[in-house]
């Protein structure tokens, strides 16, 4: 689904724009705010080492069960291996191609692709695992290994897939992940997991009126063990081992503070951009909302325009973070000053 919601109707011999079934069901989706689908790519390993490492990880070093693309089920610490020499990654071209030194990118082709499909808390997990089965097999059985195992040790349900890249009977033919093909696998796991039983959603951020990109996983993680550490009590936290801060946010946050001392301009850099997304968006759903009318969908065009109405106002990342900072510095503050009328007895 592309920014324009319109585009997806299609004009009759009269040239008037009608939304099909689907259209109709996509917006009552969205405006109803069904959750959404991730799906997303969370790196790759270039080397058999780095895919080695990343299968035991998923499999929690061989505590978890994997599922295979021949319908096998595999288990121990030495699954790894057993996948590595299965799918024959030794004789991958990419494999031996020397490593870039120290401070360079890595430009060698990936060995596997690691995709994440996950769903919002409180989604019966084997409804998501048996969505990715049906995911995985109609894109990738018989052209591509792979490999999937479920995660509940989170809040989301959600699946690893490690799929090899090289075809396996067209050994020039790769697997190539690109912002389409993330937003055709998006569309295709909602269609699966409503297929289950569950209601699912797959609609662009922006569209949705969410301006803020999500963070890397390594970036992810860390800022929600923080979050975990936080939420604890003292006596708790003394208990436990503090993860150390985010060397991306803690230089983020240096960055926009040094930026400052340069005027309060540098807190809209690229807001015009993505106010400009906002009102393409804004302009899309009340054309959508006047189709609906017209077809004779008066309450759902109007809860299209209340969802309009009620998304949040556009702010820049360095908006959220000036503001985040100005909370942190005020309340130690406040905490010294003491209540109105009790200055004697707090000193």
């Amino acid at each position: 689904m592309t920014l324009d919601i319109v585009s997806y109707g299609r004009r009759g011999p009269s040239g008037t724009l009608r939304l099909g079934t689907e259209q109709v069901e996509q917006i009552k989706r969205t405006v109803s705010r069904t959750p959404e689908v991730m799906v997303k790519v969370s790196g790759g390993g270039r080397d058999s080492g780095a895919v080695d490492a990343h299968v035991r990880y998923i499999g929690r070093h061989g505590k978890l069960p994997l599922e295979t693309d021949e319908g096998l089920t595999l288990q121990g610490k030495s699954v790894a291996k057993a996948i590595a020499e299965d799918w024959q990654l030794e004789l991958c071209r990419s494999q031996y191609r020397p490593k870039p030194a120290e401070g360079q990118k890595d430009t060698r082709a990936k060995l596997v692709h690691n995709i994440v499909l996950s769903m919002p808390a409180g989604t019966p997990p084997e409804k998501v695992l048996a969505a990715a089965r049906l995911f995985a097999r109609e894109n990738f059985a018989l052209q591509y290994r792979y490999a999937m195992v479920l995660h509940t040790d989170q809040p989301h349900p959600h699946v690893h897939l490690v799929v090899k890249c090289e075809h396996e009977y067209q050994p020039g033919k790769r697997l190539y992940v690109r912002k389409e093909t993330l937003r055709q696998w998006r569309e295709q796991f909602a269609e699966l997991m409503r297929e289950q039983g569950v209601a699912a959603n797959a609609t662009p951020r922006q569209v949705r009126g969410q301006v803020r990109k999500p963070y890397r996983d390594a970036i992810h993680h860390r800022l929600r063990a923080i979050r975990a550490v936080s939420q604890t009590s003292p006596h708790e936290r003394s208990q436990r081992t503090i993860p150390a801060t985010s060397t991306f946010m803690r230089a983020k946050l240096a960055r926009l503070l040094g930026a400052l001392n340069e005027g309060p301009s540098v807190l809209q850099t690229g807001k015009d951009t993505m106010l400009s997304t906002r009102a393409q968006v804004a302009a899309n759903w009340r054309e959508s909302a006047d189709r609906l009318r017209l077809q004779g969908h008066t309450e759902l065009a109007s809860q299209a325009a209340r969802f309009v109405a009620a998304m949040a106002p556009v702010r820049t990342d360095a908006e959220r973070m000036a503001a985040r900072w100005r909370v942190q510095v005020r309340s130690p503050m406040q905490e010294r000053i003491p209540p109105s009328g009790q200055g004697e007895r707090s000193r």
